[in-house]
């Protein structure tokens, strides 16, 4: 109880601790909604001038690099949002020479890993793309628009591990800022590379990564610059060692975002092989059935960005008030958290219920027999999306208090526990139908399972909260 009250007395310095939990997670979440929406809006943009601009086979060979792009993003996530919960935690413990340790310490380790990652993926891109789903129609335009995304690697993750950072350094527009400068950029360039310059799939490609090396050297020239404000991590040669303990430390914080992508590419490679596979025993054919489904994933990741930007900006609050033990804020920025995400998506999931053949026009309606089922595929697929915000807020909930077990658990359990035995299942029975069902039914019952979780970890809040004093 003496322990307890001492922490409460405390007036704690980082507005983290002290400012309302609605602006806090308004002023954090709306940024990164933003930065998660322009990320997605990445391959999108390429989606749409490709599709307009080359037609079905181009969308269809975005989609088969799709995997490729979420293995990168994997990464990127597993040591930001690593590096980002620890490094709050440390702030919230007043431990701010740690943080600015771990900051350069995943700056470094960001750059190792984006080059070994483009070196081996440019080494084997023709098999990869094989096994990601390439037919012998797609597979020219994949190698042009592969090859050349992978060259951008570096940047990318950069830009990832950077925007992360930025947010628990209190700068949340920064991290937005950085990423709309590149997706302004990249929506410039692209119809410019395809529809001037007749560059094709390649001059998407050459826009996305042009658009990535921006975004990463605004966002590198923020921490290297100095400000002589409180609450700022910077990039300092002092620092620039690796310790692979404090890098073990974040990572294993990182481990549940990280999963989440890679079984994300796991779910696209499945789906994928699938899709080309029963699309071809139908009327439909693989090429159509793959490059449709590539518009829903598309559509069904902004869907996602709205529910993950409010649990990335959720996750310097939770981490900060963890570290100064205020149980009772923690619970209401969960809480809090939930509710807004789910609204958001909710609203987008009307829009897909009510208006699919407008938001699939945008890609392209060259092919009547592609236009019908992908309106059928965006109907079915994100049928029950609107339950992914409480899944995606309770995930990031673990992991930014610490728990990198169960966040774990929860990060694999609708894609590797349930999405992809019934993408394998269903269709045994349903045929390329199977495929559709499988999502609606996934989502609604990892919502469930997510409960099973949740609800015992809101108990132990309230008997911690008990131990406060109350809230003035």
């Amino acid at each position: 109880m003496e322990n307890s009250t001492t922490i409460s007395q405390q007036t704690p310095k980082n507005p983290l601790g002290y400012k309302p939990i609605s602006s806090l997670l308004i002023s954090f979440s709306v940024p990164a909604i933003i930065s998660c929406l322009i990320n997605s809006i990445y391959n999108i943009v390429d989606q749409i001038f490709i599709g307009q601009g080359v037609g079905y086979l181009g969308n269809a060979a975005t989609t088969v690099a799709f995997p490729i792009m979420t293995i990168i993003l994997a990464f990127g996530t597993l040591i930001g949002a690593g590096s980002s919960a620890y490094a709050a935690i440390r702030l919230g413990e007043k431990n701010e020479e740690e943080a600015e340790r771990t900051l350069n310490n995943a700056f470094l380790f960001t750059i190792l890993v984006g080059v070994a990652l483009m070196v081996l993926g440019l080494i084997f891109l023709k098999p990869i793309l094989t096994l990601f789903g390439a037919t012998q129609n797609i597979m020219p335009y994949a190698i042009d628009y592969t090859s050349i995304i992978l060259i951008g690697t570096p940047f990318n993750m950069i830009g990832i591990v950077l925007s992360n950072l930025a947010r628990t350094d209190g700068h949340p527009r920064l991290s937005m800022y950085g990423m709309l400068i590149g997706a302004v950029l990249n929506t410039i360039l692209d119809p410019i590379y395809i529809f001037v310059f007749h560059w094709g799939v390649k001059g998407a490609a050459i826009a996305t990564i042009t658009s990535q090396i921006i975004s990463a050297v605004v966002l590198t020239i923020y921490f290297v610059k100095k400000v002589k404000k409180p609450i700022h991590m910077r990039l300092k040669k002092k620092y620039q060692k690796l310790s692979w303990r404090r890098i073990w430390r974040f990572i294993t914080l990182g481990v549940s975002s990280g999963i989440t992508q890679s079984v994300a590419c796991i779910m696209q490679v499945v789906m994928n092989n699938s899709l080309v596979y029963y699309g071809n025993q139908s009327s439909i054919g693989g090429d159509v059935a793959l490059s449709a489904m590539g518009i829903v994933m598309k559509v069904s990741m902004i869907m996602a960005a709205f529910g993950v930007g409010v649990g990335i900006g959720a996750q310097p609050i939770l981490g900060f008030n963890r570290g100064a033990q205020q149980y009772r804020r923690i619970k209401k920025t969960y809480l809090m958290a939930v509710i807004f995400a789910t609204a958001l998506i909710l609203i987008g999931w009307i829009f897909c219920q009510t208006m699919p053949e407008t938001i699939i026009s945008i890609f392209g309606n060259e092919n009547a027999q592609f236009t019908d089922f992908a309106v059928s595929c965006l109907r079915i697929y994100l049928f029950s999306i609107f339950c992914a915000g409480f899944q995606i807020v309770s995930t990031n909930y673990f992991q930014a208090t610490g728990q990198p077990l169960k966040a774990s658990i929860l990060s694999m359990l609708r894609q590797l526990l349930l999405l992809i035995p019934l993408i394998l299942i269903l269709p045994l029975f349903m045929g390329l139908n199977g495929i559709l069902y499988s999502a609606p039914i996934a989502d609604a019952a990892s919502a469930v399972i997510v409960a099973f979780f949740i609800i015992p970890e809101m108990r132990k809040l309230n008997r911690n909260i008990k131990l406060e004093q109350p809230a003035s």
